[in-house]
This record gives structure tokens, sequence and C-alpha cells, in this order.
């Protein structure tokens, strides 16, 4: 294990503690141990708030997202764990501006026993909270199954829309409303070539071997649903969006929003060669790319891979899309 690291016990603390000190200006922590954190000028009166949470090791996601025109706050786990009710609990005391919360998660069995109850805690009083949960990965489960897949880099469509709705003064219905809109019109498929190391742990979480690939392994290390040599950035990028619509048909004529998402060890080179295969894919079929996303979004320590995300989009969406926001991450005038 080669990483720039202290203690393997303290690595989420000390991040929290790196991130703090460098966006002090955007980021407050409402509990000691700094696990739960919420946008400096938080609560925003009269504006419905949002709030997200899961495990560390998945930079931007998901405490990089807390910010103006994006997050209100985030209940932050160990690596690869869920954060407990308990903080979940604070970070939505200390956003509720007095119009109700909405959480945004990914469909983890830790994280909605601990959201749901948090949720329950939280109405005792008298926070009204609202729950979507992502489930925006084709390979976790099949069509007919959707709302038993995992939550993946997709999740920023949901961040980002519902968002921009609250940011419009919107209901916390309305906002809820956009959310699950931007569940039902993202699909994300992913390709992995490298595990990756929990530091508390100091081994590979899985192996894949020299020369091999694994599509549709999830952020954790879940299996995927085919292992074989490595392809070609063209061959991989027709595997991956061929699967997505056909999980999710796109009319000719249709605009959509791409993200392409690097896992942690693949280069923004590498990532744009794979944009550039997507763009020519979707474009032979008639399909307009309104807006895209290429960086690190969601990944997974410093597991090689990447994933794509397509989203869907109308008249509505769009709209919201051109929204602005700022977090310590990412900047959209």
């Amino acid at each position: 294990m080669k990483k720039f690291i202290n203690d393997p016990e303290k690595v989420v603390d000390e991040m929290l503690e790196g991130l703090l000190i460098a966006h002090s200006d955007q980021l407050k922590s409402v509990r000691s141990d700094n696990r739960a954190l919420v946008r400096a000028d938080a609560p925003v009166s009269g504006k419905v708030a949002i709030a997200t949470g899961g495990g560390s090791g998945h930079l931007p996601l998901f405490l990089g997202y807390v910010g103006k025109g994006m997050l209100d706050g985030v209940a932050v786990g160990d690596i690869f764990a869920s954060p407990s009710s308990q903080q979940m609990l604070d970070t939505t005391r200390s956003i509720h501006g007095g119009e109700g919360v909405l959480y945004i998660y990914g469909n983890y069995g830790g994280d909605v026993m601990n959201f749901d109850m948090a949720a329950e805690l939280a109405d005792l009083e008298d926070i009204r909270v609202e729950t979507v949960v992502a489930t925006d990965d084709v390979a976790s489960m099949p069509q007919g199954y959707e709302h038993q897949r995992r939550g993946v880099a997709g999740m920023f469509y949901l961040y980002k829309l519902a968002a921009a709705k609250a940011e419009q003064g919107a209901s916390l219905d309305e906002v809820k409303r956009i959310a699950e809109k931007a569940n039902a019109n993202v699909r994300t498929m992913g390709v992995a070539l490298t595990p990756c190391i929990l530091p508390a742990v100091g081994r590979p979480t899985f192996e894949i071997g020299e020369g091999e690939m694994e599509i549709g392994m999830g952020i954790h290390g879940e299996p995927g649903i085919q292992r074989g040599i490595i392809q070609t950035a063209d061959e991989v990028a027709n595997t991956l969006v061929s699967t997505i619509l056909k999980d999710m048909p796109i009319e000719k004529g249709s605009d959509v929003s791409v993200l392409i998402n690097g896992l942690g060890a693949t280069p923004l080179e590498e990532l744009y060669i794979f944009y550039r295969a997507v763009h020519k894919l979707l474009e032979q079929k008639g399909i307009h790319v309104y807006s895209r996303y290429i960086g690190e979004f969601a990944t997974s320590m410093e597991m090689a891979g990447l994933s794509v995300s397509i989203l869907r989009t109308d008249e509505e969406l769009r709209s919201l899309l051109d929204v602005p926001f700022v977090t310590p991450f990412r900047i959209q005038n």
C-alpha cells in the first residue's frame, strides 16, 4: 500500500479537517467529530433544504456537493460505511430553514436504514423530511427491478436538478418531484480496470487480472456483469452506451446530458478520449448532447476505471441544468 497518509485509522478525520481548513468560506461543521457538514450560510430561511450522506472514499461524492446552488448538508461515514442516524439527524437540524428537508442518497442497505431512522427522529421534532433514493446503476439489477439498483455517479443529476429547483423557491413536494424525475431519466454504466485499497485494510478489496477489465463493477467493488480482456475506448464506450440506451430508449432528436466519471485513477486524457467516443455514438443516433460533465464525480479511492451517465432531458430539466452552483470541488456559472 502506497498512500500519502499518516495513521490509517485517522484518514477520514484528517481529510475532513483539511477540507474545513481549505474551504471555511463555504463549509462549516456542526459536530465535534466533523461528521456533519453544512453550507457556511445554513440554515437558509424559507428554502427547502437538501441533505445527503454516505461513506467516505468517493470524493467528491458525497460531501463535495455541499454549497450554494447545490446541497445544504451532508452526513459523513467512515470509508465505504454509512453515517449514523444521529449524524444525519444533526445535519437535518442544522439545515432546516422552515420549509422541510429532502434526503437524496444512494441505494445501499446501511444508508437506507440510518436515513429512515433519522427521518423518523426529525418528524418527532416537527421537521418534515421526504426521501428520494438514487438507483441509476443499470448493471446492478435488470429491468423490472429498477428500485433495487445501486446509486452511483448519476446521483449528481439528482443533486443538481433538485437543488436548482429549491433555489427557485419551490415547495418540498416540487423539489422531491424533480429529484424523482431525474432519477427516472438517468442511467449509469461503469467499467473497472483495477481494485482499490482501503487504508485500514492495507490490501486490495478484490482482484482483476493483468490485462483484464470488469464491466458493471460497483463503486465498493461489487461484482459486475462481464469480465474480459481490456478493449479499446471506442469498444467499451459502445458497450456502455448501447446497454444504457437499451435500458432507457431515447428518441432521435432528443437532448441529453452526459457525465463521464473517473473512478479515482483514470487520467483526464482518457476521460476525454472516452467522451469523444460517447458523443459520436449519440450523434450517430441523432441524439444531441445539451450539456456534458467530464471529471471525477463519484470515485472509489484509487480505482482505475470510469462510468458513463446519460440523463434524458426535457425543457424543464434543461432549464434547471443551467442554474449556477458553487461547491468546493466545482463551479458552474
